[in-house]
């Protein structure tokens, strides 16, 4: 790397990295450039000698992750905060180049050290000591950053980036949960789940998982449904003139959920769409309208499916028992997962009613309007227990309904179910474990997270030529 030659030790106090990690701009056509690649050091052959690369370089590690932070999501008092288009494409760049290095393998003995300095973002606003276990932890503006994320979740690596910080820096997490403007960023990451057909799976996958991480929190399940909303545009099947950003937030997490079960059928996909929903659940309070029916629509989707799949199972072993030359789709595999997604929807209707009842007239006008489709599932032996409350709560309000005559307007009916939730005895509601799901990486997230990270790069880095033929790392319908 040239003929100035140094030390391994003699890095903290070299002038070409100062100068690299350091505030002043550089010029293009300045000499230093020519001075920094002539500059070299031995290559570190041991366990031993990267450990003390690492050390060596922390501080210009440290430098170097809070300028691409400041680069790309706005310092203190910077346009660029509240304008993302003022830094591109330097910002779009620099956090490129900072999400490939937070991604790198660590090697033995020698963490990331830019991982490491992504975990110790703490607030310039909060003066308590840093935790002992992160002696090199430093400070941004987590205002600044707050902004820039809400506003530039377009691109999948200000996601990528939302979640590598929510997931993995507790102070961020506590500071985006304490926000009174939660909205701000939640919307944003709706609308990516809302056109997911116009998205690239990753960037998907990572809306959802920001959402299931949000939701592990009780006191944004609660919050989020005292948030309401005007005039949602982007939300096209029914206009929205006021709706909770809760209820926004189920109704778009099911719309997923319908779009997957006619399209790209994801068990992950899935099983982290129910449960954020089932994380929500005893906290629903006031649900809209629409969001209480497309909760039971859903369940009624999902109970037509389970019928034509049995149905299908039946004729398959009819078909078995009259010829056994001819090999037959084996429907039990299909049977088990449909049975698995309707069983955690009657447990989230069931955390509902045993939780927030009251607060949910409209999700009982709903399971009354189409009671029949539980009728079935009342003595299945999968579902047999969970089906207890929902059928006393079923058969509790059908019967005052009843009582008070026929013909009942909507708001007649919504009157006697408010009515009927202080009489109904809530001693008879079996008590069931409450809902509780985390979100855990894979044993080995690298193998998603590097092709991902390079997939961004390749397809967003501005002025980078790469040969396609030479890409063996992510395919190139990736993104």
């Amino acid at each position: 790397m040239g003929s100035n030659s140094s030390r391994i030790s003699d890095l903290p106090k070299n002038e070409y990295l100062k100068k690299l990690s350091g505030t002043e701009s550089v010029s293009e056509n300045d000499p230093f450039w020519n001075q920094l690649l002539s500059f070299s050091f031995p290559t570190p052959t041991s366990s031993t000698e990267l450990k003390l690369l690492e050390e060596a370089t922390i501080s210009v590690c440290r430098s170097l992750a809070g300028l691409w932070t400041v680069f790309t999501l706005g310092g203190v008092g910077s346009k660029a905060a509240t304008n993302p288009e003022l830094s591109s494409p330097l910002a779009n760049q620099s956090l490129l180049l900072l999400l490939v290095l937070a991604n790198l393998t660590d090697a033995p003995d020698a963490p990331n050290p830019y991982r490491q300095a992504i975990l110790s973002f703490k607030n310039t606003q909060d003066n308590s000591p840093f935790p002992s276990s992160i002696p090199h932890a430093f400070q941004i503006n987590f205002n600044s950053l707050y902004t820039a994320l809400c506003e530039q979740q377009r691109s999948g690596q200000a996601t990528l980036l939302l979640y590598t910080l929510l997931h993995q820096n507790s102070n961020i997490r506590t500071y985006m949960l304490a926000r009174t403007d939660m909205e701000n960023l939640v919307l944003p990451i709706l609308e990516i789940l809302y056109h997911v057909e116009e998205r690239n799976s990753h960037h998907v996958y990572m809306a959802l998982i920001i959402l299931l991480i949000l939701t592990e929190d009780d006191g944004f399940n609660r919050s989020i449904h005292e948030v309401i909303l005007k005039n949602i545009t982007w939300y096209s099947e029914r206009v929205l003139t006021e709706i909770s950003l809760g209820s926004l937030l189920i109704l778009v997490v099911i719309r997923t959920i319908q779009y997957n079960m006619t399209r790209t059928r994801d068990k992950y996909l899935h099983t982290n769409c129910l449960a954020a929903l089932a994380n929500m659940s005893a906290q629903f309070r006031a649900l809209h309208q629409y969001a209480a029916q497309r909760i039971i629509s859903l369940f009624s989707l999902l109970s037509k499916k389970h019928n034509k799949v049995l149905e299908q199972a039946t004729q398959s072993l009819r078909g078995s028992l009259s010829s056994s030359d001819v090999p037959l789709p084996d429907y039990a595999q299909d049977l088990n997962v449909i049975e698995e997604v309707i069983r955690m929807m009657l447990e989230i209707i069931n955390s509902c009613l045993t939780n927030s009842l009251h607060h949910n007239p409209n999700l009982v006008y709903a399971l009354l309007y189409k009671r029949d489709l539980f009728e079935q599932f009342r003595t299945h032996p999968s579902f047999q227990d969970i089906m207890q409350n929902i059928d006393l709560v079923i058969t509790f309000f059908s019967s005052r309904l009843l009582q008070a005559g026929a013909e009942l307007s909507v708001e007649r009916v919504l009157e006697i179910i408010k009515q009927g939730v202080v009489a109904l005895p809530k001693d008879r509601l079996k008590k069931f474990p409450e809902l509780k799901f985390k979100y855990v990486e894979e044993e080995q997230p690298e193998e998603f997270f590097i092709p991902y990270v390079w997939s961004l790069v390749y397809n967003s880095a501005v002025g980078l030529y790469w040969n396609p033929q030479d890409i063996q790392l992510f395919t190139m319908d990736s993104d």
